[in-house]
């Protein structure tokens, strides 16, 4: 299911309220910690990871950690608090990407959390011969601009008006490598509906229970992307909900059940 065309409202304020969850989600990541070292182990390619707004590197190190000891080349954006898009940070994330394909001679997996994330799809969509694929955390990718809980913030940051950046772009359309969206329908900072992937050939959306906070140590997301990244390259297959994980994974693209949801409204 591609992202809605309808406008949609930022989150509830008790789900705003319940991303104090974030908590919880990192002990429960610290808990899970050997179960997910069973997952897929890595071929030793790179991985850059991206942070959301506000955030820095210091904020993915528990994923980086994790990636890193699953065998993969992992390595942070580098560019300090994620303040959106300000003038040369395009640039210097052109320039880090480069960087890291000639070091290791091979194309870099892309992690991006929250606004981190839509950085990374223009960074594939700029650069795809040097991306492997492409994995999203929460990234309002179709939203409205204030579909969100922190679009002041936003502003105060980037020092721009909320939507101005990409005017001109379609950011909703996926960059010509593989894309995978995870993301929590109980998102308390922005609506969920867009931060899903349009249907295509190279794309597939995850659906966690949790926190948009949480997302980058939620341990159903990062088993997700471990199994993403553990792919033999060239051999993108969307995510296999069979078995064991059904229950675990809910299918992405069922009807929106918001309003059966006591913490919707």
């Amino acid at each position: 299911m591609g992202t809605s065309p309808d406008p949609v409202a930022p989150p509830s304020r008790m789900l705003l309220n319940l991303e104090l969850r974030a908590a919880f989600e990192l002990q429960a990541f610290i808990t899970a910690y050997p179960m997910l070292r069973q997952a897929p182990r890595g071929d030793g390619h790179p991985v850059m990871v991206l942070p959301g707004l506000s955030a820095s590197d210091h904020s993915t190190v528990p994923l980086r950690t994790y990636l890193r000891e699953q065998g993969y080349r992992v390595h942070g954006w580098k560019q300090g608090q994620n303040k959106g898009p300000r003038p040369g940070v395009e640039q210097a994330l052109d320039g880090r990407l480069a960087e890291l394909f000639d070091r290791y001679d091979a194309p870099v997996s892309l992690i991006g959390i929250s606004l981190g994330g839509i950085f990374a799809r223009e960074l594939a969509r700029r650069s795809p011969d040097k991306v492997r694929q492409v994995i999203t955390l929460g990234s309002p990718i179709g939203n409205p601009p204030k579909a969100s809980n922190v679009w002041p913030l936003y502003e105060r940051l980037s020092a721009r008006e909320i939507g101005t950046w990409h005017r001109g772009r379609d950011i909703t359309e996926p960059p010509p490598v593989p894309c995978t969206a995870i993301f929590t329908r109980t998102d308390g900072i922005v609506a969920w509906q867009g931060c899903r992937e349009r249907k295509d050939t190279w794309t597939d959306n995850i659906e966690v229970d949790g926190s948009h906070s949480g997302l980058g140590h939620n341990p159903l997301a990062v088993f997700a992307i471990a199994d993403r990244l553990a792919q033999p390259q060239d051999e993108w297959a969307p995510f296999d909900r069979g078995g064991v994980r059904r229950p675990l994974y809910p299918d992405p693209n069922r009807p929106d059940d918001s309003r059966a949801n006591p913490f919707a409204a």
